[in-house]
């Protein structure tokens, strides 16, 4: 039973941190990579065209991966990426709490990480790696 519970809340929780990353990165899909870039140009961030495709990347793609539980511990690092980058390029001079403060940033990247490399039996990657790991060996008759 607490397994079971286990598995749905962290479900629960990839959904939760994937929604808000995909809504993040929609809104920059729909600027384009280059209104991205160019934003991210005028905050400091180094390469902003690079950025901005492993931003848009990690935000849609790897969040449609969440979702389904694919790559958890690939996308987990992505999140944490993205976010350590938006703390520091965004949201750092603000503080951690009040008007563009990094706290919810900071407990999103972190969420991620560490749903990425917890992500429960409900994830394909349970379904695709863990069980051919746990196999029973054939004993010899």
């Amino acid at each position: 039973m607490l397994e079971r519970v286990r598995d749905v809340s962290a479900l629960l929780g990839r959904i939760g941190v994937a929604v808000v990353f995909l809504a993040h990165g929609l809104q920059k899909w729909d600027n384009g990579v280059g209104a991205t870039a160019d934003m991210f140009a005028g905050m400091g961030v180094p390469l902003p065209t690079v950025a901005a495709l492993f931003t848009i990347a990690v935000e849609v793609l790897g969040s449609i991966a969440f979702l389904l539980g694919l790559a958890l511990p690939l996308v987990g690092l992505g999140y944490a990426v993205v976010g350590i980058g938006a703390i520091l390029t965004v949201h750092l001079d603000n503080g951690l709490t009040g008007q563009g403060g990094y706290e919810l940033v900071l407990v999103l990247a972190l969420a991620g990480l560490a749903l990425g490399f917890n992500g429960g039996r409900l994830a394909l990657d349970h379904v695709l790696f863990t069980r051919r790991r746990r196999a029973p060996e054939v004993q010899p008759a």
